[in-house]
């Protein structure tokens, strides 16, 4: 039997938690007349299951026929990107063929005699889109692992523009705390403040419990302690899994090396070399520790009140601490103080 469980990023496993929650909240919100919103963010740290997140949300908005959904690479240039899969999906491309749209120009499709050709891909879009609106379309986009290039500045004040105009599209993006935040600070694009955001919270305990419970057909005692391991860490939930799968004759306690240099491979090591030396510092105050004063934190660092305060936050927004215990502040990751001790 196949492993239900994967160490792969970007894929939806076959056994994951839904997060029923924040995947009716989109779909309710895109779904209303008029729509409530035209765009969501969701960020969190590597392995949060964002991806997955916004893979969801997609499945349960294009069983409604009314939807199209077209992903796109934010890497290249989106809104060639958007025009040529708007213009080639099945779906549509009868619509744009008999409205006799021309794309030629920038290399999509064919000529089309007597037709209406574009130089500008902003006005072929914007064709597109009110050709769409008429036939009762939306469309969503996805973006996933967004960054602050020139290709997604461009196509967020074409959005900006496309939303004035009442068109029916949506942007649903994925990032991380850091490139969602220098997107946002761009002059510009201050609009992006206003999107709702989703920051990825860690897996219902429960839910694991009974994950764990049902594949491995064991009992609570044992799914609990297994649930806690990942401390409700998406990705922790499907390596813990997946090495259990692969050992079924070992006990937890043998199989946690296997799980910790996973975390580290796969995830740990990436986080660590996109932290500054400062951010670094406060994490080696743990001493290995899951949980601190914030006084003795700070001491230990020798660091103002004020300084630390805005690292504290960027290693909350991060997705690398628990700050909602007052006075003090936790490790959010799972086993991650070992890792960092490892570091020293």
């Amino acid at each position: 039997m196949t492993n239900p469980f994967t160490l792969s990023f970007g894929k939806q496993p076959l056994t994951y938690i839904s997060r029923l929650e924040q995947t009716n909240e989109v779909v309710d919100n895109f779904s209303s007349e008029p729509a409530n919103c035209m765009m969501y963010m969701i960020t969190g740290v590597r392995g949060a299951g964002k991806t997955v997140l916004m893979t969801s949300i997609a499945k349960e908005l294009t069983e409604d026929k009314k939807w199209v959904v077209v992903e796109l690479n934010p890497e290249l240039d989106l809104l060639e990107q958007l025009a040529a899969k708007l213009y080639n999906l099945p779906e549509t491309h009868v619509l744009f063929a008999k409205a006799k749209i021309d794309l030629s120009f920038f290399g999509i499709g064919l000529s089309v005699e007597g037709g209406q050709q574009f130089t500008s891909i902003d006005t072929a879009i914007e064709t597109m889109l009110s050709l769409l609106k008429k036939e009762g379309k939306k469309v969503l986009v996805l973006l996933d692992e967004v960054t602050n290039n020139k290709s997604m500045r461009i196509l967020a004040h074409s959005f900006q523009i496309y939303i004035r105009k009442e068109l029916d599209i949506f942007i649903l993006m994925t990032g991380l705390y850091e490139n969602i935040y220098q997107l946002q600070n761009e002059k510009s694009l201050t609009f992006l403040y206003r999107a709702p955001k989703i920051h990825m919270l860690p897996l219902n305990t429960g839910a694991i419990i009974d994950s764990y419970k049902s594949i491995f057909d064991i009992d609570q005692k044992s799914a609990k302690e297994m649930a806690d391991e990942t401390k409700g860490y998406a990705f922790a939930y499907q390596v813990l899994g997946y090495v259990k799968w692969r050992n079924p004759e070992k006990s937890l306690k043998q199989i946690l090396p296997e799980y910790e240099q996973y975390l580290e491979e796969y995830v740990y090591q990436k986080i660590w070399s996109e932290l500054s030396d400062t951010d670094r510092n406060v994490l080696f105050a743990f001493e290995g520790k899951e949980e601190m004063k914030i006084k003795h934190l700070r001491d230990k660092i020798n660091m103002s009140s004020s300084l630390f305060s805005t690292y504290r936050d960027r290693l909350d927004k991060k997705g690398l601490i628990d700050t909602s215990k007052y006075g003090f502040i936790g490790l959010l990751l799972p086993r991650f103080s070992n890792f960092v001790e490892k570091q020293r």
